[in-house]
């Protein structure tokens, strides 16, 4: 599973300085952004402290990463795209 090395939407309930610890993410659409759709906005922190996140799956059939619905880079980023938590690792195919 790809590792997210960073992310930099800081009002998800699953960053903690600057890092990802939900288990895993999905990435989805709608098209053409490659949203992450395991973006939670609450009160409470969640996720597990000691480890990094990871993608569980991928929706977005156009990203050249994207093999059969499961991420293929190594290291993702997720960030900041049009006021929402998006791949930043997306790549058109």
């Amino acid at each position: 599973m790809s590792k997210i090395t960073a992310c930099d939407v800081t009002d998800c309930s699953y960053n903690q300085k600057q890092q990802c610890h939900a288990l895993a993410i999905t990435v989805g659409g709608p098209e053409p952004c490659a949203c992450c759709d395991t973006y939670l906005h609450a009160a409470a922190k969640g996720g597990v402290a000691d480890m990094t996140g990871s993608v569980g799956a991928c929706k977005v059939d156009s990203c050249s990463y994207n093999t059969s619905f499961e991420c293929s880079a190594s290291t993702i980023k997720v960030g900041l795209h049009q006021g929402h938590a998006d791949c930043a690792t997306f790549k058109a195919r």
